[in-house]
């Protein structure tokens, strides 16, 4: 009967063995979900966060265009202005030259005069 004792008794042992081991695993099982839900909600924040970043990276950026295209058309703009006025100088001390000569030719400017007017002009092309 000793021995009848002893294997309920390890039998008993075992089942609550078993029944720890089934807990255990249902336990992690659980936790295992528990952290799955949190880290699928972590991706969905992280995911929401990186659209909303790349909403706004993008509405800067189109921002910035905007900005460079104004700034472009501005500076080609004056660029044009100075190339119309350099060029109508130009037209102008070329005009001016020639009358010079002109008057050169007719004694109203000596060859001097001539010559330092001519200099100044051409200094200016």
């Amino acid at each position: 009967m000793g021995t009848q004792k002893r294997k309920g008794h390890i039998e008993k042992f075992l089942k609550k063995a078993d029944k720890a081991i089934d807990e255990g695993i249902d336990e992690g099982i659980r936790k295992a979900g528990i952290i799955l839900e949190e880290a699928v909600e972590l991706g969905a924040l992280a995911a929401e966060q990186a659209k909303k970043t790349g909403l706004d990276l993008k509405r800067r950026a189109r921002k910035e265009g905007e900005s460079l295209k104004k700034k472009g058309a501005t500076t080609l703009n004056e660029g044009i202005s100075v190339a119309k006025s350099v060029s109508t100088s130009v037209d102008e001390d070329l005009k001016t030259l020639e009358k010079l000569g002109k008057l050169r030719k007719s004694g109203v400017i000596t060859e001097k005069e001539f010559q330092e007017k001519k200099k100044k002009i051409l200094a200016r092309i």
